[in-house]
């Protein structure tokens, strides 16, 4: 009986533990910095605290003697803080590059209940009705700033490894480009009309091989011309574009997938949206297209965010297991030291929050250094992965203050589990029986 309530209280220690954690790596930042000043008033303003102080001075100035132990404890969280920025960094990147593809003074006009452009289906005849409706941008020739658009998928060959992946060619209208005014042609010209021509967004590029300006290509059995690359900041540079009837001719489509307009101001959104739902003969959904990137970016958002959490946490239980063998042998080393302290009337909570700070400042070092390599590693660094469309998308790591900050978090957590058993035990060994091993 006395067995398993010792082990019931050890697994209650180790839950509240872990939900101390957690609570401890979700707590805002004006939340720490307000635990962080109650503790430097309590260090610097109450007895216990100054001998605190100088019991973790006498620790630090220690450091160098056993400096090959306490490496493991820096090395370990270092790690852990590098692997968990870079992998939120990923999706922080591709959440990024999808979110600035959109705006709120543009609209993408879908089949009613389809969740991309893939499986949407918009006839040619709904087109000059959608065309007619409220809350829709008129050029300077007073015709409204519409683009019927097709998505074909497209075998190319990756530069990286020589392998066969797919990119989106993208069919526009004639007012795709006025649509999309941070796209910018950075060599060559834009396509024309009628001809088989592409022009390639410098992500895609880089990424696939034969995209050089003037080269030809092979798709459906016929040779396209690529005229022109440009740059746009977003998801369309992993693209390429022609125009959309010659690409429709060219794939036997005789419909479109999605419509995208250019509102009249943000505020054009609700009318254009109004307009439509009362139109029975336009079953059709429609998002601005910031809504609409964004939508499409949170399941793998989502996905690298939890597999990010899930390895640090699985590295970190290891980075506190080490730190616990480090800093337990600590204790042990430094037994005559600590006793010494206890004899001259450093009383247990001095102690206990000596070895804590300690193991907390190796745990700041680790975080700090884990937390630039992953800046300098990985912060800009650019990778291609699936979109919702099936197609590559290009785009860059983002190691953002907030990601680097909630590393630090986590190494400072790692470090409160890791040396508060060991301060206690410290508190509690009995100094005769120290003085006398020693």
């Amino acid at each position: 009986m006395n067995r398993i309530k010792k082990w019931l209280g050890n697994l209650g220690v180790i839950l509240m533990l872990l939900a101390g954690l957690v609570a401890w790596i979700m707590l805002p930042w004006p939340g720490v910095l307000g635990a962080a000043v109650l503790a430097a008033l309590w260090l610097a303003f109450t007895r216990s605290g100054r001998l605190a102080l100088e019991a973790t001075r006498i620790g630090i100035a220690s450091l160098p003697q056993r400096w090959g132990a306490s490496s493991v404890i820096v090395i370990g969280i270092a790690g852990v803080v590098a692997v968990l920025v870079a992998m939120l960094a990923m999706g922080a990147g591709f959440q990024k590059t999808l979110e600035q593809t959109g705006r709120d003074d543009t609209a993408i006009v879908l089949r009613g209940g389809s969740q991309a452009e893939t499986n949407s289906v918009i006839t040619r005849d709904q087109v000059p009705l959608i065309t007619s409706l409220a809350g829709i941008a008129k050029d300077e020739s007073g015709r409204p700033l519409v683009s019927p658009e097709l998505s074909q998928v497209v075998n190319m060959v990756t530069r990286s490894d020589g392998t066969d992946a797919n990119a989106q060619l993208r069919g526009v209208g004639d007012a795709g480009w006025a649509i999309r005014p941070q796209l910018q042609i950075v060599e060559g010209r834009r396509f024309e009309s009628g001809k088989r021509e592409l022009v390639v967004g410098q992500g895609a590029h880089r990424q696939y091989v034969g995209l050089e300006v003037g080269n030809t290509l092979r798709l459906a059995n016929q040779d396209w011309t690529v005229v022109g690359k440009f740059a746009s900041g977003d998801s369309h540079d992993s693209e390429l574009w022609a125009d959309a009837e010659t690409l429709g001719a060219t794939y036997q489509r005789t419909s479109y997938q999605s419509v995208t307009v250019r509102l009249d101001g943000a505020e054009g959104f609700e009318p254009f949206k109004a307009a439509m739902a009362a139109d029975p003969r336009l079953k059709l959904d429609v998002l601005t297209t910031k809504n609409y990137y964004s939508k499409q970016s949170e399941g793998l958002t989502k996905l690298i965010k939890a597999l990010g959490t899930i390895i640090g946490a699985i590295m970190a239980i290891g980075a506190v297991f080490g730190a616990l063998n480090t800093m337990y042998a600590a204790v042990a080393g430094r037994a005559r030291e600590i006793a010494t302290m206890r004899a001259i009337g450093f009383r247990g909570l001095p102690v206990v929050v000596a070895v804590m700070l300690e193991t907390m400042l190796l745990a700041l070092l680790g975080g700090l250094i884990g937390g630039l390599i992953a800046w300098l590693v990985f912060n800009n660094y650019s990778v291609s992965t699936l979109s919702g469309n099936f197609s590559q998308v290009m785009f860059q790591f983002s190691v953002s203050p907030e990601l680097l900050w909630n590393g630090l978090k986590w190494a400072l957590g790692i470090g409160l589990v890791g040396g508060l058993f060991p301060s206690l035990r410290a508190a509690r060994l009995p100094v005769t029986e120290a003085l006398r091993s020693a």
